[in-house]
């Protein structure tokens, strides 16, 4: 990389824009830079307008390695060719786009990235040089940036050919995954000397798999493309039963006995219990203490796991609700699922104002359980101490309001919910 031409001007004439469509408008930028401000990064690892480079692999890996000092990963969002040529490349923090599920997010919601972040660098060809320069540079984003969260992203993670070929042996020897990563994690000595976590092994076995196992099936592209998000979504064992379950009912694959068979082994390896990966009742005392500090790191990596998912993406809302908006802002991603559920049940709910005097209604609420049969409960709200209570309990004992709360809600027209349903 040569630096020598940062603090110069461009010559308009050596330079080929065609990236118009997706400018930044000015305003919407102003309003980002302030709203969150750069992590500190070493200012030799920053993009500046007027870097150069050898090849288009060596701007991308520079604005990789940045991204990864900064705490967020990137993508290629478009490419511009004349013939077989690249002219110019525009690469965007991967929180740019939305990736769009083919199942309706009212039947499941899985993590989306996508926020419409700003961030980007253009890259262009120098005419008669050979070489690329950085055009333009956008550094702020739309979303808060954890440098110390950045190596759980899927782009910052990586096997190497000898972390594969090992996976590869292991599995032709019926070794399961959990037992292969605990050994990397024993010969690194520890979760955090590792430049990967247990998903990306079992992803590995997986994607070697799926291939030679789709190919005869229609759009088996489609398919893959799927089964991916399936599992790259998917940020627990409940969650990829679902999910997976989800995928097969709408390829039409839930005859094919590989790929149920994937489920039913994800199922029957997580009725184990947590400790059953560590000790068994021939485990010595010694052997039970040294196992035990290995549970504790295996807890403590899968919380930070979940804690830069949760970081990282955002789940989608089920509904155009407001206060699912709310709830989508406030909570984890293992709490708002339990919400959403709620509001995907307020469907199946029919409200009717019982009595209203000086601000606070009496409703009925009448839920459809079977095609004929409805459960009733009766629901208080007061709009004066903006407080909504139901007969259920469900708010008193788990801390979410309930459906028939959220459709008493909905048809009061109420936008927000007081900080009070909102639990730490």
């Amino acid at each position: 990389m040569d630096h020598s031409t940062s603090d110069s001007q461009l010559n308009p004439g050596e330079v080929d824009y065609k990236f118009e469509s997706n400018e930044v408008p000015e305003l919407v930028y102003l309003q980002f830079m302030a709203l969150k401000p750069l992590s500190v990064v070493d200012d030799e690892l920053v993009p500046k307008v007027g870097m150069t480079f050898t090849t288009l692999e060596d701007a991308g890996k520079f604005y990789r390695n940045y991204a990864k000092a900064a705490g967020f990963s990137t993508r290629v969002w478009c490419t511009n060719r004349k013939g077989n040529e690249i002219k110019n490349q525009l690469i965007t923090c991967s929180r740019e786009g939305k990736w769009k599920s083919k199942i309706s997010p009212t039947e499941k919601t899985n993590p989306t990235a996508g926020l419409n972040c700003p961030a980007r660098i253009y890259i262009h060809t120098l005419k008669n040089v050979g070489a690329w320069i950085i055009s333009k540079v956008v550094l702020d984003h739309s979303h808060p940036c954890c440098p110390s969260k950045a190596e759980m992203l899927k782009q910052h993670r990586e096997l190497s050919m000898s972390i594969r070929r090992t996976i590869e042996n292991n599995e032709e020897t019926s070794i399961r995954p959990s037992k292969t990563y605990q050994s990397f994690i024993a010969a690194a000595g520890g979760h955090r000397e590792l430049n990967f976590i247990e998903k990306d092994v079992k992803n590995y076995i997986t994607r070697e798999k799926i291939p030679s196992k789709l190919n005869g099936y229609k759009g088996h592209a489609d398919i893959e493309q799927e089964m991916s998000q399936v599992v790259w979504n998917s940020h627990s064992k409940d969650s990829f039963d679902r999910n997976w379950n989800d995928f097969l009912l709408n390829f039409g694959l839930a005859d094919n006995k590989w790929l149920s068979g994937m489920r039913s082994t994800q199922r029957s390896e997580s009725m184990h219990s947590f400790f059953n990966k560590y000790i068994t009742r021939n485990s010595s005392l010694i052997q039970f203490v040294k196992q035990y500090d290995n549970c504790l790191g295996s807890r403590e990596q899968a919380e930070r796991e979940l804690d830069a998912a949760d970081f990282h993406t955002v789940i989608p809302c089920a509904t155009k609700s407001s206060i699912e908006a709310q709830f989508q802002e406030a909570y984890t991603h293992a709490k708002f699922r339990e919400v959403q559920a709620q509001f995907r049940g307020k469907a199946n709910c029919i409200t009717r104002l019982k009595n209203s005097a000086l601000g606070y209604s009496v409703y009925d609420v009448g839920e459809q359980v079977f095609s004929s049969i409805f459960n009733k409960f009766v629901v208080t709200y007061d709009s004066v101490a903006a407080e909504v209570k139901c007969q259920c309990l469900l708010f008193e004992s788990r801390g979410i309001l309930c459906r028939h709360a959220l459709s008493v809600l909905s048809f009061e027209q109420v936008s927000q919910v007081s900080p009070r349903y909102i639990l730490e």
